[in-house]
């Protein structure tokens, strides 16, 4: 670990680098480029791997190194990697802070602590190299993405999945923040809602009461009072809460906000206390000049569109069986508006196929697809930050699977303010 006020960071599941250019913030000859610090953050180690591991499909992987330099991310699965790590074939450096956003798999997994090798997981279920990239290397701070739905999931144990990592977290030794966030509620260009999860090795007990609006999050991301507070205690065996938590509930305990410290709970609902300036759809459009041809949507094309968007109550039959059913959905705006945020961005923005989710604007006459520089901002990645030799369908999938740079950029500040005082002999 640093012995000087620098914090390193191991970047997991790194993609084309969200949370390093958050954190460390970027310096470039080009201005448009340029992306300020959180804190005296330093990514030292990286990881990023895309299965089935054919060369065909590291495209985020090759992004990340033109951008931050060869070598700086090991394109090899986690599992893997550790497993040369506990076997003495490779090194991983220590760490202050790990950070990662994982995809949201099945985490009921966990085994008994009396069968051999403990809480162990399944090959390729991601949180399990978290939690034991955690019981390696200890970094004295986490902090993760994932959709807001792991605080849900699954439907048969409804909260099971998010109570299973705060258990590991808990055996590890960790306290933990969370937060539900949508970015454009931060001003932030982008309707996106996701779960950040914020761990750390304190030294202090927690009034869980106090640090609901005193915490790392609290501070990054203002809230108004708590509501509708709940507290509860989690257990400290992943296998038994895996077994038992949420059977029976027909909804999640864990609302939208909360902290955990010693297997006590607090989780309440939030409104954003939010008053400075607001991004929309428009403010990242790039000129009409610098759109290909081909993102142009053709007038014969338009009814599908329009079809995919608007409602439908409609009968409709499986094609393998034949059984008939009703089907409906609601509109959605169509073309979207762009004096406001933009809807989540999705891994299928790319191609010209007709879609009810993709993203379409309408300047003058002419309806068009976002093009995939406008994608980039939309994230608050430099415009162009995706453009290293990748089609333009690929540019869409990573910025599909990315995170919004601004919201861990205001967390990262926080925790650098926590280890400034803890440095100093203060509680964090």
């Amino acid at each position: 670990m640093s012995t000087s006020n620098t914090i390193t960071v191991a970047e997991l599941f790194a993609g084309v680098g969200g949370f390093r250019l958050a954190l460390d913030g970027y310096n470039s000859d080009d201005p448009n480029f340029r992306l300020p610090a959180a804190g005296p953050f330093q990514t030292i180690w990286a990881n990023q791997w895309e299965p089935p591991g054919t060369d065909s499909k590291q495209f985020a992987w090759r992004c990340y190194e033109r951008r931050f330099g060869e070598g700086s991310c090991i394109n090899e699965d986690i599992n893997k990697v550790l497993d040369q790590f506990e076997d003495g074939e490779i090194d991983i450096p220590d760490v202050d802070m790990l950070v990662g956003g994982f995809p949201c798999q099945d985490y009921s997994v966990a085994k008994p602590l009396s069968r051999a090798g403990g809480i162990e997981g399944k090959k390729g279920v991601l949180w399990w190299d978290i939690y034991r990239f955690l019981q390696l290397k200890h970094p004295r701070y986490v902090l993760l993405e994932n959709v807001d739905r792991l605080l849900k999931s699954p439907a048969s144990q409804r909260g099971r999945d998010f109570a299973i990592i705060l258990s590991c977290f808990v055996r590890a030794g960790y306290s933990v923040e969370w937060r539900v966030v949508n970015s454009a509620e931060y001003g932030f260009p982008q309707r996106r809602k996701r779960v950040y999860i914020y761990g750390t090795l304190a030294d202090a007990e927690w009034d869980l009461n106090e640090r609901l609006t005193t915490g790392v999050m609290a501070r990054a991301l203002p809230i108004r009072s708590p509501e509708n507070v709940r507290i509860f205690a989690i257990g400290d065996d992943p296998y038994d809460v895996t077994k038992s938590f949420g059977v029976g509930n027909s909804c999640s305990p864990f609302l939208a906000a909360g902290v955990m410290q010693k297997r006590a709970v607090s989780t309440w609902d939030i409104t954003e206390d939010y008053d400075g300036p607001r991004q929309t759809l428009g403010d990242v459009l790039v000129p009409e000049s610098d759109v290909p041809e081909s993102f142009y949507i053709p007038d014969e094309t338009l009814d599908r569109w329009e079809y995919l968007k608007g409602s439908k109550k409609e009968l409709r039959a499986n094609k393998k069986t034949g059984f008939k059913y009703h089907y409906s959905e609601g509109s959605m705006a169509f073309p979207d508006p762009i004096d406001r945020p933009s809807r989540t961005i999705l891994t299928g923005e790319g191609g010209r196929g007709a879609s009810r989710f993709k993203h379409v604007v309408k300047i003058g006459d002419r309806y068009r697809r976002l093009i995939p520089d406008e994608l980039d901002q939309l994230q608050g990645f430099p415009k162009g930050w995706t453009n290293t030799g990748m089609s333009d369908n690929r540019r869409a999938f990573c910025m599909g699977n990315a995170l919004v740079v601004g919201i861990p950029h205001l967390i990262g500040k926080e925790i650098a303010k926590d280890s400034e005082r803890h440095r100093s002999g203060g509680n964090a």
